[in-house]
């Protein structure tokens, strides 16, 4: 869950008045009856899915849909970020880590009826692989392509080379996937919803269409974008997508393959983007949870009966330095001036929930790699103004971005957060001009192409390997941050192409180090990100990789 990866969504508008969504759902439910008793649990998501196929997307809110109808070989504990057996009840590699044997599970079927095997798993991975076209812009296939790398026939020179050799069907419950060099990505990579598995018979459908256009004027397929044709294994199985009304309709699987079916006949995300909006509808009782909660509203709906239950920390929220886009941000003196006049500490008391801390690099210390002997920069305006003076950089003007209408798991409030570091820096004697973006596509779009000089955004990690945060960053030149410093990505290389995982940890450990010496951006903050539910329902465990299953959750 990445900037918690929206790239490809298009956000519908946040300024959904709290009028169009006190009706429906209420009279839909069986509040009484509970577990299987025909029951229906709505969920307020803060943004619409962009795709219904996952391996399109790479955002959150297209995986928290996603993830109730489709499953990945490997799957996280439920609660954390152990990996546990998803599709695969277990998996094993080679010394080399080039070849993974993934042992199924018997007696799964797929929402069409078909059965899981192992030529279905290779079915998948084959498929992915020999995308051409538009599925090969990144903004379609981005985590295909920081997994795996490129495909079969790369049709642009910038897109990397696959690392991705093959998958075969050793036997019809074991499947063996190739590479051709040991990745930090594997095995965490098998456990995203990006490449979840789906029905074979879908597949053939999928590829009857495609997607079309070019760099961000795209067109995704017509099968993803409505229910009927995507298939998967999960405990729900999608039926229904009504865009104007900004719902996603699932309803129980009862052939599904675990001990426990869904708690609920049907499962209802409705957008919600505007956080108030959601806090009212949980009040008013027109859904049932909610993700996202303003940290001030936490101890409120506790006061009234809510279940207000805190997710672990697993995220970074930071301040990206574009230096494309400014040249003064090429000095290293400029980028440690703006880090020292950023007051963090302030930032975490008053803008986060309990439990938030400053951060230090550019991961969580609940993820393995986290360094205890990276460069810090502590709070001092005064230090800041020196720093720009033997920069030559007294009189530094910057262009500052930040989203409007979202809120994040790593940045509750945007707007709040912005007009602090604006005033830290100007304390400091830097010129702010405030560029107000929508989230998606302009703003998205601004941060990702660096034509941003400063801008804030985050990460919510996908598994616990130090290569899904520093590798997101500072693997290569990015034009994000047009950060090129080659110290910083052989070391990030090291670590990534490092096959022993305890050695790898003490890598990112020195690659963290290397980062922070040359601080491309300012790591601020992590924080446990809350979400809330009602006192009429059995919530599910929560995650903090915000997977949460909602099969877990019941009537009381």
């Amino acid at each position: 869950m990445r900037r918690t990866r929206s790239r490809v969504v298009t956000a519908i508008a946040a300024t959904l008045a709290v009028g169009l969504i006190t009706s429906g759902c209420a009279s839909e439910r069986d509040d009484d009856g509970g577990g299987e008793g025909g029951d229906t649990f709505v969920f307020g998501a803060p943004g619409d899915p962009g795709s219904l196929d996952p391996a399109l997307a790479s955002d959150g809110e297209t995986f928290r849909v996603t993830r109730q109808a489709f499953e990945a070989l490997i799957e996280h504990e439920p609660g954390g970020s152990e990996l546990v057996g998803g599709l695969a009840e277990s998996w094993e590699s080679n010394e080399a880590g080039t070849e993974w044997t993934f042992n199924l599970r018997e007696g799964v079927t797929f929402h069409d009826g078909e059965k899981l095997t192992a030529e279905a798993v290779c079915a998948n991975y084959d498929y992915w692989f020999n995308w051409t076209g538009t599925y090969q812009n990144k903004a379609i296939s981005y985590y295909w392509q920081t997994v795996f790398g490129g495909f079969a026939k790369n049709e642009s020179k910038d897109t990397a080379e696959p690392n991705y050799k093959g998958c075969a069907a050793q036997d019809e419950l074991t499947a063996v996937i190739s590479v051709n060099e040991a990745s930090a990505n594997l095995p965490g990579g098998f456990s995203l919803q990006a490449l979840a598995i789906h029905s074979p018979k879908a597949i053939a459908e999928y590829k009857k269409e495609s997607a079309t256009g070019e760099g961000d004027a795209l067109t995704y397929p017509k099968y993803s974008q409505e229910a009927g044709t995507v298939a998967g294994t999960g405990p729900f199985k999608i039926a229904e997508w009504d865009k104007g009304n900004q719902e996603v309709t699932l309803e129980r699987f009862d052939d599904y393959w675990g001990e426990e079916k869904a708690g609920v006949e049907k499962l209802v995300f409705r957008t919600i983007s505007e956080e108030n909006a959601r806090r009212q509808a949980l009040e008013a009782g027109n859904i049932d949870g909610y993700d996202l909660v303003a940290p001030s509203d936490v101890e409120g709906l506790k006061d009234k009966g809510f279940q207000v239950p805190v997710r672990g920390v697993f995220n970074i929220f930071y301040l990206g330095m574009s230096q494309g886009a400014n040249e003064a941000l090429e000095k290293k003196e400029v980028r440690q001036a703006i880090t020292h006049a950023i007051d963090r500490d302030n930032l975490v008391n008053t803008q986060l929930p309990e439990g938030g801390v400053v951060a230090t690099q550019f991961m969580p210390d609940t993820v393995d790699g986290f360094s205890e002997g990276v460069a810090t920069y502590d709070f001092s305006t005064d230090k800041a103004k020196d720093l720009l003076a033997d920069a030559g950089e007294s009189k530094l003007s910057v262009d500052f971005c930040y989203p409007t209408e979202v809120t994040r798991p790593y940045m509750p409030a945007p707007a709040d957060m912005f007009e602090l570091m604006k005033a830290d820096l100007e304390k400091a004697g830097i010129t702010v001009n405030p560029k107000p973006m929508k989230w998606a596509p302009d703003y998205l779009d601004a941060t990702e192409n660096g034509s941003c000089a400063l801008h804030m955004l985050g990460w919510t990690g996908d598994f616990n390997d130090g290569y899904n945060f520093i590798g997101t960053w500072f693997s290569g030149f990015d034009a994000q941050w047009g950060f090129r410093e080659d110290a910083v990505f052989d070391a990030v290389k090291a670590a990534e192409s490092e096959p022993d995982v305890a050695q790898r940890v003490e890598l990112y450990k020195k690659a963290n180090e290397a980062i922070m010496e040359y601080v491309p951006g300012v790591p601020i903050s992590s924080s446990p990100p809350s979400i809330a539910f009602s006192d009429k329902v059995n919530p599910p465990e929560v995650s903090p990789l915000t997977q949460e299953n909602f099969a877990e959750v019941s009537f009381k």
